[in-house]
């Protein structure tokens, strides 16, 4: 039996996960195919490439390290990759990275939170804190997701 903490947990933060990956949808959803990929500006990325980050870097933290399903990043590529996926397909590796993450949050039990973590290029002492920390992550690239649709033409 959960208790009421642990559901509580458990539910914000599935719920952060899918609010901002319903609202990097909505920013992709009037991008063309170009625009997803263009960089407006000569510094920073393409929304394009922040959807590739976002996945490797939820896939790498949470899949990999908690989840254990073996995805092996190649973080530099998420900015530079010059051969990239369809938009769609793109945000389709996306949406199945946060359904990842949301599977891997319920199926968390007391315990698993205050479990050791340990990954390349984090600090996180936990399970808690690697989570929060990957939709901190997020959430900042996010914002800079709304700044790029701006930036683009979108309001």
């Amino acid at each position: 039996m959960t208790s009421p903490l642990q559901t509580n947990l458990t539910d914000a933060l599935v719920e952060r996960y899918t609010a901002l990956a319903q609202r990097t949808h909505d920013l992709a959803a009037p991008l063309s195919e170009e625009q997803f990929w263009k960089k407006p500006f000569a510094f920073g990325n393409s929304f394009g490439h922040l959807v590739l980050h976002l996945t490797g870097n939820l896939s790498y933290y949470i899949g990999a390290q908690i989840a254990g399903t073996g995805y092996v990043r190649e973080r530099e590529r998420e900015f530079t990759e010059t051969q990239p996926p369809s938009k769609q397909e793109a945000l389709n590796r996306f949406s199945a990275a946060i359904e990842m993450v949301g599977k891997t949050l319920r199926a968390q039990t007391a315990e698993d939170w205050s479990l050791p973590y340990a990954a390349k290029g984090v600090n996180a002492p936990n399970r808690l804190a690697i989570l929060l920390q990957c939709a901190t992550h997020l959430d900042h690239h996010v914002g800079q997701m709304i700044w790029l649709a701006f930036a683009l033409g979108h309001k």
